[in-house]
């Protein structure tokens, strides 16, 4: 007897997406290649309809599912999610966390949320893609990767020094709000004393 029916073991990181005014179906196709759990708040459903993928989860108010209870025969077995007077990213992420996801990538959000996601980095991976940049937190302080030669972005707390070490030779800098560096084909390695984001362009 066969299924067409695909158990979720929770491996995959699921997809959250918060707002899809500014993405496009080929920015998120990548995300979707072995069926992961899909999250969209009620403001991005109907953008996400249309392109026409699975959704397991839609994060709405009471009023919105009253409204739009044939959503549930029309998308089965999708279920609703009370996102009543809290942000629809904190129902996704608890709704997550309660189903022992261990990774979800975010759509819809800007990167400088990134810094108001604290203690939550310690539940789960948290990948954040922004326009057409994705963003990877480093919890250790420690960070080494090869790169192409391109620009990254390195995100965090105002202030905070960063250390960086590549090809190009050494050097310390201070993070500011848009802290573009350019580095060569090879590793680069960066540490700083606390949580900061790697963005790289991932579309052009």
């Amino acid at each position: 007897m066969s299924s067409h029916h695909f158990v979720k073991e929770q491996q995959e990181p699921a997809v959250l997406i918060l707002d899809a005014d500014q993405i496009g179906f080929e920015q998120i196709s990548p995300l979707l290649e072995w069926i992961p759990t899909v999250l969209v708040s009620e403001v991005a459903l109907d953008r996400v309809l249309s392109w026409g993928i699975k959704i397991d989860v839609i994060l709405a108010s009471t009023a919105f599912q009253t409204d739009n209870q044939q959503l549930l025969e029309e998308q089965y077995p999708v279920k609703f999610i009370t996102a009543e007077g809290k942000p629809y990213l904190d129902a996704g992420l608890e709704y997550l966390l309660a189903t022992d996801h261990k990774a979800v990538h975010l759509l819809g959000i800007s990167h400088v949320s990134a810094l108001d996601l604290g203690t939550r980095l310690d539940l789960i991976t948290i990948t954040l893609l922004d326009g057409d940049w994705k963003y990877y937190p480093v919890k250790s302080g420690e960070f080494k990767k090869w790169f192409p030669e391109s620009t990254i972005h390195i995100h965090g707390k105002e202030g905070m020094p960063v250390q960086v070490q590549n090809d190009n030779g050494g050097l310390i800098l201070p993070i500011t709000y848009a802290t573009m560096l350019e580095v060569p084909e090879g590793i680069t390695s960066i540490k700083a004393p606390g949580i900061f984001w790697i963005g790289e362009q991932v579309y052009s």
